[in-house]
């Protein structure tokens, strides 16, 4: 549902940046938005088994660490400087997800696996979406929510749940698919622009401001090996942001 109610932003998104959409663009963002979507599928069910202290580190590394191993693979050589941060971000990654242990579950291999397995198609919605002709302006988006909501439909009719949402959670349900969506506009911006070695890593720092809201307005603790990564963060922001000597 978020996902539905966060279309408008992708409409305004055409008409801000208009571009020339060619099939291969809708066909790269249809396969990044069923890599997502299976991504956040196996996640869920990761998490459901109760390691949500290690599956969350496994997949958030795992997601930045194969765009950063595709864009070399690809022949991009970035700036050494930049490619340090891209290294901090990883692991900065990684350190701020290590909440606190709410998990229940055993840590077993196929919950591992499941970790990975999420975290290898994240790190394929970064990919794919870096073979989009910048041309095509914010078409691409459009390819990945005209993949991604009719297999959430199928999902669900599968599964007899129902569409509706509880009482009061619309507003919120929509911020967070206009944000959603936001996001990989923003993303999909930058990658037209610059290494995708040093821009996925950065943008999969969003386990950051998670853990940033977290402190600031529930007002959890945070524990110090959290902190080590939010600091890894700003470092890796700012080597990411220096210019090339």
């Amino acid at each position: 549902m978020s996902q539905i109610l966060g279309l408008p932003i992708i409409a305004l998104g055409l008409v801000i940046i208009p571009g020339t959409p060619h099939l291969t663009d809708i066909l790269y963002g249809m396969a990044a938005g069923v890599a997502g979507l299976g991504g956040i599928v196996l996640l869920y069910r990761g998490l459901s088994g109760g390691a949500m202290s290690v599956v969350a580190p496994i997949t958030a590394v795992t997601s930045a660490f194969i765009p950063v191993i595709g864009g070399l693979l690809m022949g991009e050589r970035p700036n050494p400087i930049a490619l340090v941060g891209a290294v901090c971000a990883i692991a900065a990654i990684g350190l701020v997800s290590l909440g606190h242990s709410q998990g229940r579950g055993a840590v077993t291999p196929k919950v591992v696996l499941l970790a990975l397995s999420a975290g290898a198609l994240f790190g394929a919605f970064f990919l794919i979406l870096r073979f989009a002709d910048s041309a095509a302006g914010m078409w691409p988006m459009v390819g990945v929510r005209a993949s991604s909501i009719p297999i959430g439909l199928f999902l669900i009719w599968r599964a007899g749940a129902s569409l509706r949402l509880p009482r009061g959670s619309g507003a919120l349900t929509m911020a967070a698919g206009l944000g959603d969506n936001a996001a990989n506009m923003l993303y999909l911006l930058a990658v037209q622009r610059g290494d995708l070695s040093v821009i996925a890593p950065i943008a999969a720092l969003y386990p950051t401001s998670t853990v940033l809201l977290a402190l600031l307005v529930e007002k959890e603790r945070l524990r110090p090996i959290q902190f080590g990564g939010l600091a890894l963060a700003a470092a890796a922001l700012v080597l990411s942001a220096l210019p090339t000597t």
